[in-house]
């Protein structure tokens, strides 16, 4: 180990008792000593049951005072009313790590909770890492440890690998752990939380970000308590250069207050976990499967120094197909230059060496052509990773062997290349070529979805370090609701720049203030209790004189208290009409588990409609704050498209950095923030509305 860990003990005990042990090497308590007697544990095992001597060949003691000498981990696999009392047993014999398989707590209602509380503030007292209850246990493959009874290592015990494996569910883990094998991935730990009563996944993945023996991480998420502990525990492995792939299932809104402005009903969690995996680049798997092909590719091959793919197939098809998958997966395909492809057509004069590179049928009955082809590819500088399609070659051993010796040679001529065969092959080439370094997908499509993965990821380790916000001390918010004139003025005084205003009491004042800014100018009611004005005819545009002015603050007002009767209506704010630009929306969000968040898009009033926007956690630096914008789709809009002039990118981020700093100053006081639209123009840029909501 690297250094010091508090789920060491739980990884790395120096010996196991397990409390509750069988006989019968099939049963809950007595599979841990059945696979670990199997698999060579070399450390002291105690079987602890009051009414057996001998279990699986192993002196059995009554309870864990009469083993006589310390315990390291206890493993508890007893019905759940005894439960407390082995953790009782475990804490006062100075365990160091306990382990519950048992159930019959969280899951089963207020009193299983009630009692599982209860068991985790003794072993947190005790500072005892306490996995469980209702978990299938830990497993560290390198010291030949399994305190679990998981039900796939009773069929197959894969020799030790480099992946880790953390799971809330037990199921899913053990489905992974052969899902996975069958691919060719091998284990280093795995680790199953169960109902997290104290050790979750942010845990697990933070220990095995630090572990030696593991390369790369799986994670299995159904919810999360404590998301800086997630998000810290992210960065480690991001720090660490470990690729973690992690599914995250269940999709949820965010409370009703937060969804009363656009940010909060786009803040839904699924938008937040999506914002905080890409921030700490972490891969968000969509499947079981795309888990699995990432994981495996990760742990079987170098990452690719860029997103330039280079196709070489015998089938036009495939390549349309690699080309069509390339393109959702963010990878390039880069032409090949004229000479090169003359060399391919002095090969083959009818193959087209473009990129993909259709080598035609004619390799199938001469597969040295194949070779050379291949040579020429590998020799061209302009790829980071090559994909090969080769139908069935890899399911005749005596085909595969003319080709054997010059792919290898290829590949270790060639060590920073990611290399990917797609075909039908045995077992035994598909495992021979994950020991040379070599990708195997029997689809085209998955091949290349999962080296635009592995692009993706290695990018996310290259991006340099981002500078650290400064954040200052802010006063508290004014009591009670915030109306639009309030909230502009907090905005603006965290530095976000805003279109000028006057606030107007009557219809003459409106129109006074009209002639002070010059037209044509904004109506809008001022009002705490409206959160979306234009829904209740509560904004009036392009008002060019003082008579417009007086007579749409007449219809305005009827309009609004007809809409919302019980509102308050305070007055109505005037402002001059900003032309041209393009219309963004920024806002910030309190998620209730990651804390303020910070979103971008585009759409104005439509913005939920397009839902055009990317999320950041707060406070955000001018780099991130510059990467959200590239984000959005209708990016275009911003940098003159159809030949309108460009917007100022550079106060567009600044204000999203400054309203990150807002939120961050004040996430206990705030449950949203919206500054909707926020106006990019050729020079500058303003906001015109804003919305702050407890």
């Amino acid at each position: 180990m690297a250094s010091s860990h508090p789920l060491d003990p739980v990884f790395n005990p120096a010996s196991i008792a397990v409390v509750g042990a069988s006989a019968d090497p099939r049963k809950i308590g007595g599979r841990p000593i059945a696979y670990m007697q199997r698999s060579g544990f070399s450390r002291p095992l105690y079987p602890i049951n009051p009414r057996q001597r001998e279990i699986q060949g192993l002196q059995a003691y009554p309870s864990l005072r009469d083993v006589g000498r310390p315990v390291d981990q206890v493993i508890v696999a007893v019905a759940g009313e005894h439960v407390p009392a082995a953790v009782e047993e475990a804490v006062a014999q100075q365990a160091r790590s306990i382990i519950v398989f048992s159930s019959g707590f969280a899951e089963m209602g207020d009193e299983g909770r009630r009692v599982q509380d209860q068991i985790a503030a003794r072993c947190r007292e005790a500072g005892i890492p306490l996995v469980g209850p209702n978990c299938i246990g830990v497993f560290s493959a390198r010291q030949a440890m399994y305190a679990t009874f998981m039900t796939a290592l009773e069929h197959e015990l894969f020799e030790p690998g480099s992946v880790g494996i953390a799971t809330q569910s037990g199921a899913i883990g053990s489905y992974l752990y052969g899902l996975a094998g069958d691919r060719g991935v091998r284990f280093s730990q795995f680790i199953a939380t169960g109902n997290e009563a104290a050790v979750d996944v942010a845990d697990c993945i933070d220990w095995m970000a630090q572990d030696d023996a593991t390369s790369v991480v799986m994670a299995y998420l159904e919810g999360c308590r404590d998301g800086e502990r997630l998000y810290r525990a992210l960065r480690r492995a991001q720090a660490a250069r470990k690729p973690v792939i992690l599914m995250k299932v269940g999709r949820s809104a965010q409370g009703a207050a937060a969804a009363a402005s656009h940010t909060g009903s786009l803040a839904g969690a699924d938008a937040v976990y999506d914002a905080i995996l890409r921030e700490t680049n972490a891969w968000r798997a969509d499947s079981l499967e795309e888990m699995v092909d990432v994981a495996y590719a990760c742990s079987t091959s170098v990452l690719p120094r860029g997103p330039r793919l280079g196709v070489i197939t015998p089938s036009g098809g495939v390549g349309v197909i690699a080309a069509d998958e390339a393109a959702r997966a963010g990878l390039t395909l880069p032409v090949l230059p004229p000479q090169t492809q003359q060399a391919i057509r002095d090969i083959i004069p009818f193959a087209s060496g473009v990129n993909p590179v259709d080598t035609t049928a004619q390799t199938v009955g001469d597969r040295s052509l194949y070779t050379r082809i291949l040579d020429i590819v590998f020799r061209h500088e302009g790829f980071d990773s090559v994909l090969s399609f080769n139908a069935s070659m890899g399911r005749s051993e005596a085909e595969f062997a003319k080709v054997r010796s010059a792919l290898y040679e290829l590949r270790r001529a060639h060590p920073q290349t990611v290399v990917a065969l797609s075909m039908r092959a045995t077992p035994e080439i598909a495992a021979e070529l994950g020991r040379e370094g070599i990708l195997y997908f029997a689809d085209p499509s998955r091949a290349t979805a999962t080296i635009g993965a592995l692009a993706r990821i290695a990018a996310g380790f290259d991006r340099p370090a981002e500078a650290a916000v400064a954040m200052q001390a802010a006063q508290p918010l004014p009591e009670g609701v915030l109306d639009e004139a309030t909230a502009r003025r907090l905005l603006e005084g965290a530095g976000v720049p805003f279109v000028g205003q006057a606030i107007a009491r009557s219809a003459d004042e409106a129109a006074a203030a009209a002639e002070a800014c010059g037209y044509p100018v904004v109506l809008k009611v001022l009002s705490p209790d409206i959160a979306h004005k234009s829904d209740v005819g509560g904004v009036l545009l392009g008002l060019k004189d003082a008579a417009a002015v007086r007579a749409g603050w007449s219809s305005m007002m009827d309009k609004v208290r007809t809409a919302c009767p019980a509102a308050r209506l305070e007055g109505a704010i005037v402002s001059p009409m900003v032309a041209g630009g393009v219309e963004t929306v920024m806002g910030a969000v309190r998620d209730p588990v990651f804390g303020p968040m910070v979103m971008f898009g585009l759409g104005g009033v439509f913005v939920e409609v397009f839902q055009d926007v990317t999320f950041r956690r707060a406070p955000v630096s001018l780099q991130t704050a510059r990467e959200m914008i590239q984000e959005v789709q209708g990016l275009p809009l911003l940098t003159g498209a159809r030949g309108k002039p460009k917007a100022d990118l550079g106060t567009l981020a600044q204000a999203l950095v400054d309203l990150s700093r807002f939120a961050v100053a004040h996430r206990d006081e705030v449950a949203s923030v919206e500054i909707n639209p926020f106006i990019a123009l050729p020079e500058g840029g303003v906001a015109v509305d804003a919305l702050i909501l407890r």
